[in-house]
């Protein structure tokens, strides 16, 4: 049975014409690579091929075990500084996270499905300047994972690059570092011995210039995998450098992140200011400001419109992505892990887009009713006050939900802002956005279903995907729609307010 591309969901408000509603702005279009915040924890993200020995790498930075640092294939490592050491893994679907001791073997406990991530504290010093974060092999990432990566080593602030000597860069990897070369974040390089000797890999080398004489084996890989990846991507010619075979040749490195996170606090300490201005002023309105209220009115539904139209194009991309990776990839085995990521970048997305627009609603209407573009401490003053409002409406209540995909393809909810958190592969700094994240993944009965010997039937494989992503457009579609509904009742009475009383109340 030949499975098309899903459809995109209207709803009435849909019907009326681009000409009858004001822009609603330029809305993020993918999920990328961005300057971290000035609130964000520092981070150093871990990628490389499998093969590299990046888990050594890490072990040997921290002065730990490596069989410490296992985690289920396709969950993150979040590794903390605590003085007591403890680890906690964090599991779509349920509030709590479970303990998972660091005594087990590699499987873990006996979970419904992989965490997101693995969250380990240790009381190693070097963790105080920043949180190690370790993710799953580059060559198992995707379309998808590229892009959730993309996100954490934006927020983190620095890219740890482990790769082998005998290893090459493929073109996923350099695709991936040319859009983190682009952006204001630390790129680092280790470079370990892989599978060949070093005799081997001098060997194979002339002497510089011809002369007679030994080479030193390592620089010279050094040189030939910079050398391999500045011809692709230039604008890493910065990049650092380490070349790691033992707890030695990794002091360099150590020295190297510390310094950097020594700098980077410092710079992210002095991006805010103490007090941002109109913070504490008194904001007047304007005598008329016109007919406001209606134009917020239009304004919320032509960005809810436009999310939830770019949202069904992306679960489409996603479809397709995923009955490729079914037939000749991945498999039937395959899949839940493959479209839970899919959801998580979906669910950065999403956030992103409703975080753009909520942000250029509350901007536009503060404009017209105070006459100017307000100040950065009014801008917060109105959305505080914004989102103390939700919960004053019945639609607003409930708004930090998750979507979890059952294994009959169908979607369940679950509400907290510690369900959502399961759902983080890096947890990031605490939200200063009106809204709570929008959060989409699959439960656990889905890895139960599809990993049964014998359940490998590509079609049904193909229908259930299917299914499972109209049923999550049809929840997304809801979901924002009633978000961008709460929006514009809060933030129409906290206007209201100021108008009648003729200064800002927030």
């Amino acid at each position: 049975m030949k499975q098309g591309p899903l459809p995109s969901v209207d709803s009435p408000d849909d019907m009326a014409g681009p000409t009858d509603l004001p822009r609603c702005g330029p809305l993020p279009t993918r999920v990328g690579v961005t300057g971290p915040g000035s609130e964000e924890p520092l981070g150093v993200v871990a990628v490389g091929p499998a093969g590299a020995e990046r888990r050594a790498v890490l072990a040997t930075l921290l002065g730990l075990d490596p069989v410490m640092l296992t985690v289920p294939a396709g969950s993150w490592l979040v590794v903390r500084h605590a003085k007591v050491p403890s680890r906690a893994a964090y599991v779509p679907g349920y509030r709590q996270p479970h303990s998972y001791g660091a005594d087990r073997d590699a499987a873990g406990p006996a979970l419904a499905r992989p965490p997101r991530r693995v969250e380990l504290s240790v009381p190693e010093p070097l963790l105080r300047h920043f949180t190690l974060i370790d993710t799953p092999d580059s060559g198992t990432l995707g379309v998808a994972g590229g892009r959730v990566l993309l996100d954490a080593v934006g927020r983190a602030g620095a890219l740890l690059f482990v790769i082998a000597a005998d290893q090459a860069f493929t073109a996923a990897e350099l695709n991936l570092l040319a859009e983190v070369a682009s952006a204001p974040v630390r790129v680092v390089f280790a470079v370990t011995p892989g599978a060949a000797t070093t005799e081997d890999a001098g060997a194979s080398v002339p002497p510089a210039g011809g002369v007679p004489g030994e080479v030193d084996p390592v620089a010279v890989t050094v040189a030939a995998h910079r050398a391999a990846l500045l011809a692709a991507v230039p604008a890493l010619a910065g990049a650092r450098w380490f070349p790691i075979s033992g707890a030695d040749s990794a002091a360099d490195l150590r020295r190297a992140l510390v310094g950097w996170a020594a700098d980077e606090g410092l710079h992210r300490a002095s991006v805010d200011p103490p007090v941002f201005p109109g913070q504490h002023d008194r904001v007047a309105v304007v005598a008329d400001p016109g007919d406001w209220s209606e134009q917020l009115d239009r304004q919320t539904r032509s960005c809810a419109q436009r999310i939830r139209q770019h949202l069904a194009l992306e679960l489409a991309n996603a479809h397709l992505r995923v009955v490729q990776e079914i037939v000749f990839g991945v498999g039937c085995a395959g899949l839940p892990e493959l479209l839970d990521r899919e959801m998580a970048a979906l669910s950065l997305l999403a956030t992103a887009q409703c975080d753009h627009a909520v942000r250029g609603i509350i901007a536009d209407a503060a404009t017209r009713v105070l006459g100017a573009p307000p100040a950065e401490g009014v801008r917060r003053r109105i959305a505080t006050a914004v989102q103390y409002g939700l919960a004053d409406h019945r639609s607003g209540r409930d708004l930090d939900r998750v979507l979890l995909i059952t294994s009959t393809a169908g979607v369940a909810g679950l509400t907290g802002p510690d369900a959502i958190d399961a759902l983080a592969g890096y947890p990031t700094a605490a939200r200063d956005e009106v809204l709570p994240p929008v959060a989409v993944a699959l439960s656990g009965g889905c890895w139960q279903t599809w990993r049964t010997p014998g359940n490998d039937d590509h079609n049904a494989a193909r229908a259930w995907s299917q299914r499972a992503l109209r049923e999550v457009e049809l929840g997304l579609s809801r979901e924002i729609s009633r978000r961008f509904e709460v929006i514009r009742l809060s933030l129409g009475a906290v206007l209201s307010d100021a108008v009648d009383h003729g200064i800002l109340l927030a």
